[in-house]
């Protein structure tokens, strides 16, 4: 699991599998998209907004792109 966030855009990205493959993007809520993988799988979570959502500081470690 990896765990990234781009503190420009606000926008936090939780990879679940680090498998090459194509996904489908399914927006759950305004602010949150899935995305899903082969088998159905969730592969990963965007969450726009990130730091309205979630206490950033407690989700470790985070690798933040500048």
């Amino acid at each position: 699991m990896q765990i990234l966030y781009n503190d420009k855009t606000d926008l936090l990205y939780i990879r679940l599998d680090e498998r090459k493959q194509q996904v489908i993007n399914k927006r759950v809520t305004e602010d949150v998209v899935l995305d899903v993988g082969e088998g159905d799988r969730i592969i990963g979570i965007e969450i726009l907004d990130a730091s309205k959502h979630l206490n950033l500081e407690q989700l470790l470690p985070v690798k933040y792109n500048v």
